[in-house]
């Protein structure tokens, strides 16, 4: 009887498998091969990335940085960068605003921080803010090597929800113009309205929230769309570096009421 039930159950299993093989190709990239290869060279992908930098990409040119961190993505290991579909969604918005206090939160290895530098006014100042030390070292690395000074990009490391309520006092930051949010799914809303609770929002600033499709942050949206602070819309492209998966850039302007 079992084998007849296997039969039976065949062509669902494959049809599920048919489906979803972009999402199984996503889990062999940046789960599986990631742990693989952190064991067999003992560095993390994270270094491993940035040593490509070092040996392809050109100092000083961020443009370029970018580009080498594409190739690396796409060809050798996936990295959970904003990427370049997304990407061109975040310079277009940079250049519409043209904003002179940006806040990132979720540095990891630095290519958000150097894409966000790059659209910068002159006398703009970044703040970019990175819970995992490990992530912030590469980070500092790739920032430095793109050329911005810490005049320009200033890294902060620490959990965001430790830093934000500090950020006007230690870091001088009164009220942000543009934020960047790339760091865990879940705490998106929360450091949203700590950064609401703490008035670092500028009147008419704008919040740029990646992967709200996949893997999402419905919470985050359902507050943007209801809670009648902000005009939300949602930019869809596609899954950095994985065209067949479906996701999206929020973008909320914030109206400066409660």
């Amino acid at each position: 009887v079992s084998p007849v039930i296997a039969l039976a159950f065949l062509p669902f299993i494959v049809t599920l498998l048919i489906r979803y093989r972009h999402y199984l190709m996503l889990l062999y990239r940046a789960v599986l091969v990631a742990w693989l290869r952190d064991r067999l060279t003992g560095t993390s992908r994270e270094q491993r990335a940035f040593q490509y930098l070092l040996a392809h990409a050109i100092p000083g040119d961020p443009h370029h940085i970018l580009q080498t961190f594409d190739q690396w993505c796409y060809h050798c290991e996936h990295l959970s960068c904003v990427g370049p579909d997304k990407g061109r969604i975040v310079e277009r918005v940079l250049l519409e605003r043209a904003p002179l206090r940006v806040l990132e939160l979720g540095t990891y290895c630095g290519y958000g921080t150097v894409l966000l530098a790059q659209g910068l006014p002159p006398g703009a100042r970044l703040y970019t803010i990175e819970g995992d030390p490990r992530h912030a070292a590469v980070a500092e690395k790739v920032i430095r090597l793109a050329g911005f000074s810490e005049q320009t990009v200033e890294l902060i490391v620490g959990p965001s929800e430790e830093v934000i309520p500090h950020l006007r006092e230690k870091h001088g930051l009164m009220k942000a113009d543009l934020v960047f949010m790339d760091h865990w799914k879940r705490c998106y809303l929360r450091d949203l309205r700590l950064l609401e609770s703490h008035q670092l929002l500028a009147e008419g600033a704008t919040i740029l929230a990646d992967n709200v499709l996949f893997p999402g942050a419905p919470h985050f949206l359902q507050y943007a769309k209801t809670c009648g602070k902000y005009h939300c819309k949602v930019h869809r492209a596609s899954l950095e570096y994985f065209r067949a998966i479906p996701d999206g850039i929020a973008e909320l302007r914030y109206t400066g009421t409660c």
